[in-house]
C-alpha cells in the first residue's frame, strides 16, 4: 500500500493529493462513496466558519482513454 507521503503532489511550494489517489489510500472501492465523503467534509468546513476553495480544489484530472489510435 502507498504511503500518503508517497502519493503527496507538490506545485509551486505547496503539497496536495489528489481525490482519486486518497480513494484508494482511504480504502474506498466506489468513488461516488468517497465522493459524498468529500461533499460532508467540504460542508463540515463551511459550518465551521471556512471556505471549502482553500481546502478543496474542484478539477479534472485527464486520462488517456480509447484504442490510443
Amino acid at each position: 500500500m502507498q504511503s500518503f507521503e508517497a502519493a503527496a503532489h507538490l506545485a509551486d511550494d505547496v503539497e496536495f493529493w489528489y481525490a482519486r489517489d486518497l480513494q484508494a489510500l482511504l480504502g474506498y472501492a466506489k468513488w461516488d462513496n468517497f465522493l459524498q465523503v468529500i461533499e460532508k467534509a467540504k460542508t463540515a468546513g463551511q459550518n465551521s466558519g471556512q471556505q471549502a476553495g482553500d481546502h478543496f480544489a474542484d478539477i479534472g484530472k485527464m486520462v488517456d482513454v480509447g484504442s490510443g489510435c
